[in-house]
């Protein structure tokens, strides 16, 4: 039977040593990581902490909803055996009828379709580190080997665990300044993130130096279950000129080559980050996101 738990009846050491037993574990469901993203989490569970499933709970105008989390891509139903379909659809139709509006993202090896939810498909892309690093240099698009190329032309330098606060004024710089919904709460929550994550050894912060000893691009990595993620990035203006992504990107797989190691990057349904995951190699990955809204239908009007 499935049943709803809150907050504090959630046994943490089983919940965790059912994430890291499970055939599809990710680092987002860690109930550390969960208690970061989201300190008011909920879940359902199955059994002994077999099956589980993390719920990112809300409450806006009196009504509680579920939400993907910043810093979270996936999250959905894990499972220590096998996991079905069906087992997947019983874990969302047991969700309590108490959220009224939910977005719910799964992870890719919830596969499920067909049924009264609406699901929307969304992409990442993965990169198989299990092999050579000349293997996948050569797997490379012409387009990111010219790339790479010209970056290792700049005297750029690949160095390991540069200033974090320096990386994230990057991305606010950069990229970040067109990002409207990541204010000064999200970057607090990814200061708390790092600074956890690097605690339990699941931080690889790594950076590019242009030949001034200047930042110029950094990136965090985050790993469990065998997965790495390319968590957040930043680049600056002479960063993209000279490369520096391209070259970070290509560091990092040459360090992590012929390793049991897949490498998310996280995303994209953007066409332009998409085809400079896929320069590498990657193949896309489905996950899907499963909404529920019953909402009352003045809420639904104004929403729309």
């Amino acid at each position: 039977m499935i049943k709803h738990h809150r907050a504090h009846e959630i046994d943490r050491e089983r919940w965790d040593e059912c994430i890291r037993k499970s055939f599809n574990g990710i680092i987002y469901a860690y109930s550390w990581y969960l208690d970061i993203v989201c300190p008011s989490w909920e879940a359902l569970i199955e059994g002994d902490y077999k099956i589980v499933m993390p719920l990112s709970t809300g409450k806006k105008m009196g009504l509680r909803y579920l939400y993907p989390p910043y810093f979270v891509q996936q999250m959905g139903v894990f499972s220590v055996d096998k996991l079905t379909a069906e087992a997947v659809i019983d874990f969302l139709k047991a969700i309590p009828k108490e959220f009224k509006y939910a977005e719910i993202n799964l992870n890719t090896f919830n596969n499920v379709s067909g049924t009264e939810f609406n699901f929307i498909s969304n992409l990442t892309h993965e990169l198989d580190l299990i092999g050579s690093y000349e293997a996948s240099r050569m797997a490379y698009t012409d387009n990111t080997k010219r790339n790479v190329k010209k970056s290792e032309q700049n005297n750029l330098d690949f160095v390991e665990n540069p200033s974090r606060e320096a990386i994230i004024t990057l991305f606010r710089k950069g990229r970040g300044a067109d990002v409207k919904n990541l204010k000064e709460q999200e970057y607090d929550v990814l200061r708390r993130l790092l600074q956890a994550l690097d605690a339990r050894g699941r931080l690889h912060t790594r950076g590019v130096l242009d030949a001034n000893g200047e930042l110029i691009a950094g990136a965090f990595f985050i790993d469990s279950n065998s997965k790495v993620i390319f968590l957040f990035s930043g680049l600056s203006e002479l960063g993209k000129t000279m490369g520096a992504m391209f070259f970070l990107i290509d560091r990092f797989i040459a360090a992590n080559s012929n390793k049991n190691l897949v490498l998310d990057f996280e995303g994209s349904n953007d066409s332009k980050l998409s085809r400079f995951y896929k320069g590498f190699g990657a193949k896309e990955c489905v996950y899907l996101q499963a909404r529920i809204n019953k909402l009352p239908w003045f809420i639904r009007w104004y929403k729309r």
